[in-house]
């Protein structure tokens, strides 16, 4: 899924945008509240890890901006405090979840997990789609009981086409929950993957038909 990460602190920022891509989410970063507001605005995020020490406006500002004006994707709120008004602030402003700093990449990524499956409406982490069985806790899929080996951006594809099977997926949307804005892409980098998934689903998974000049849709029958 695509993920925007709104975070000052520059270490920590590129190390969740490296740990965030490399388990095949889109990942767009940001470092002060305006920049988020305008970036939210625009782009369709299915997470926001948002820390509440900006530099301009703090996050509890920016959170109440995006609820006002709409703004229904999951909000990870990061924070060094620990104080119990903060947390209920937060909460009550929207926030889905918090996290203290320091905290551990995995519990980060099973928080993330467990946000996407509550934003899906899907609190199991498995779903069987015909032959093709998809574990996003493991990051696993396989056809038949036989393990597919898929590189990130196959899997976000193949995600992004699972969770709307039997749906038409519009390319730009596909385009822009696979690959973060500053990630340099070629014009035909949906289409390669596509490509592969289907050979790697081929012979007993399900078909991904492509919808000429609209889209894909994984057909699970």
């Amino acid at each position: 899924m695509r993920i925007l990460i709104v975070e000052d602190d520059a270490p920590l920022a590129r190390g969740l945008v490296a740990l965030l891509r490399t388990a095949g989410h889109a990942v767009d970063h940001v470092a002060a509240g305006e920049d988020a507001l305008l970036v939210a605005a625009g782009e369709p995020y299915a997470l926001i890890i948002l820390d509440v020490g900006l530099p301009d406006l703090d996050g509890f500002e920016v959170l109440a901006t995006l609820r006002r004006r709409g703004e229904r994707a999951p909000v990870l709120m990061l924070t060094a405090r620990d104080a119990l008004d903060d947390r209920i602030r937060g909460l009550d402003l929207g926030a889905d979840d918090y996290l203290r700093k320091p905290f551990a990449p995995e519990e980060l990524e099973a928080r993330i997990r467990a946000l996407g499956r509550r934003r899906g409406g899907d609190p199991t982490p498995e779903f069987v789609l015909g032959s093709l069985t998809i574990n996003r806790s493991t990051g696993e899929a396989r056809v038949a009981g036989r393990a597919l080996d898929l590189r990130r951006r196959e899997w976000a594809v193949l995600d992004a086409l699972a969770t709307r099977a039997g749906q038409i997926v519009a390319r730009e949307t596909l385009h822009s929950e696979v690959f973060g804005f500053d990630e340099p892409v070629g014009q035909n980098a949906i289409e390669v993957n596509i490509t592969r998934l289907r050979a790697k689903l081929a012979p007993d998974g399900p078909e991904i038909r492509t919808v000429r000049g609209v889209g894909y849709l994984l057909d699970v029958g």
